[in-house]
């Protein structure tokens, strides 16, 4: 019989092999190979089934979201209420699997409700994208051949760009960036858009594309270069996820007196102070910087996905933006003056209303229902106000009673669920957990000794 070692090395060796043609196989042919790698076959393939929509044109959309699908993965989906911007009340659908992050935007978004809500605005909506080429010819002659080149650019994506137009968006700007002094010979077209309820990445990336092949043409159509100065290389053409003029900034604020509740456990003066320092921290600590953005995330991703956009285009722009000074730094700011406390948030934001996963994922129609069908810039003042309510949340639990107390009691149901705790079992630890402190080992002991007295 063979070991448990060998049977690893066995099964790893088999791993390593090469599978050719595993995008080729039908979706129970790809499972059925993929079951074969785990331990107990038969039950990986009922648990992988399990989660396949009842409905087969359902499922049949979501296997085609991506590549090699062989079954769908599932994120709790939450509501936070009683959220209101600038005066307009939302139930914001959440996607997220961490504990207590819609638990927190909803109590921070109760606690604003009766201080005025929070109060949200656009501030740009342009979008960069960038071809990338290898000019070896005379600079000067470039630049002043661009002002000649730039109309025929725009006018080679007319047919692209028509409809974007009709809806109020399109090209803004194309400048030509000489990037000569980091990299010999290394050029940029900069173009910006304005792609309205739209992400706008494939819009993006066709024009971008067209720009290149155009600029080449007319390069070596022109009499106004010499042949040796005629050879470009395009190295790539390509959106940018960075949007630091796509942003929008939300924010709450009242009397520091406002602040005043019964769990703070202080004055509202104090508790004013020790928030204002712990984003200050923030603000100068890199490790503590790099937590505190993690929280505004957490409620932002959540509404990303929940809405169909993409969080990993959302998250790189936003870390990006938060070390645009040279060093990482907290997203938030918070002021005290005059007797006043406001916390705010910039973000760039580049959401879509349409297309994509808008019209195709049920839940994320839903989503846009449940928000009244928001046009792209609402979307973004509704999810940048859920970063700063679940980071205002987070940073008020440190600064008074602790971030353990609160996330471990909501944790709790997790860690009774390892144990494979029974629902009478979960009602006992709920009770007993009301005023104790919550820990894996806390929690173990008292099923422990629940088991034995039973």
């Amino acid at each position: 019989m063979k070991s448990h070692s060998s049977r690893y090395i066995s099964q790893t060796k088999e791993q390593a092999k090469i599978i050719n043609g595993f995008s080729k196989l039908s979706k129970e042919e790809k499972l059925d190979r993929v079951a074969n790698f785990l331990s107990d076959k038969e039950k990986a393939l009922d648990e992988y089934k399990s989660f396949w929509h009842p409905d087969k044109e359902i499922q049949k959309r979501f296997d085609e979201f991506s590549e090699n699908t062989i079954s769908n993965y599932y994120f709790p989906y939450g509501i936070a209420p009683n959220v209101i911007i600038n005066n307009k009340s939302y139930l914001v659908p959440m996607a997220i699997e961490e504990s207590s992050v819609v638990a927190a935007a909803s109590k921070s978004a109760k606690y604003w409700a009766s201080r005025g809500g929070f109060k949200a605005k656009v501030i740009s909506v342009s979008k960069i994208g960038q071809v990338h080429f290898l000019y070896g010819g005379s600079k000067e002659k470039l630049f002043k051949f661009f002002p000649e080149l730039k109309p025929r650019l725009i006018e080679k994506v007319k047919p692209i760009t028509e409809n974007m137009e009709e809806r109020g968006g399109g090209i803004e700007d194309i400048e030509l960036i000489d990037m000569t002094h980091e990299m010999d010979d290394y050029y940029q077209l900069k173009a910006t858009f304005n792609t309205v309820d739209s992400m706008g990445a494939n819009f993006i990336n066709s024009c971008l594309e067209e720009f290149a092949a155009e600029m080449e043409k007319a390069i070596a159509e022109s009499p106004y270069f010499e042949e040796h100065e005629k050879d470009i290389t395009i190295i790539m053409s390509i959106l940018s996820n960075y949007t630091p003029d796509c942003v929008v900034e939300t924010w709450v604020e009242c009397d520091v007196d406002e602040l005043a509740s019964p769990d703070l456990g202080m004055s509202a003066e104090m508790f004013a102070k020790k928030f204002e320092k712990a984003v200050q921290v923030a603000t100068i600590d890199t490790y503590r910087a790099t937590t505190h953005n993690k929280g505004i995330f957490n409620g932002v991703d959540a509404v990303v996905l929940a809405t169909g956009n993409d969080f990993r285009a959302i998250e790189a722009a936003g870390h990006t933006y938060a070390a645009r000074s040279g060093k990482y730094r907290s997203l938030s700011e918070v002021k005290i003056e005059n007797g006043k406390f406001r916390y705010s948030l910039k973000l760039p934001l580049a959401l879509g209303t349409v297309g994509g996963l808008t019209s195709l994922h049920p839940l994320v129609k839903k989503s846009l229902e449940l928000l009244g069908h928001p046009k792209a810039e609402e979307l973004m003042m509704i999810t940048a106000t859920m970063g700063l309510a679940n980071n205002f949340g987070a940073i008020k639990s440190l600064v008074t009673s602790g971030i353990q107390k609160g996330h471990m009691k909501m944790h709790l149901l997790n860690i009774l669920n390892s144990f494979d705790a029974s629902d009478a079992e979960k009602k006992q630890a709920i009770e007993y957990f009301k005023n104790i402190k919550v820990s894996y080992s806390n929690v173990s002991d008292f099923v422990d000794a629940l088991r034995k007295n039973n």
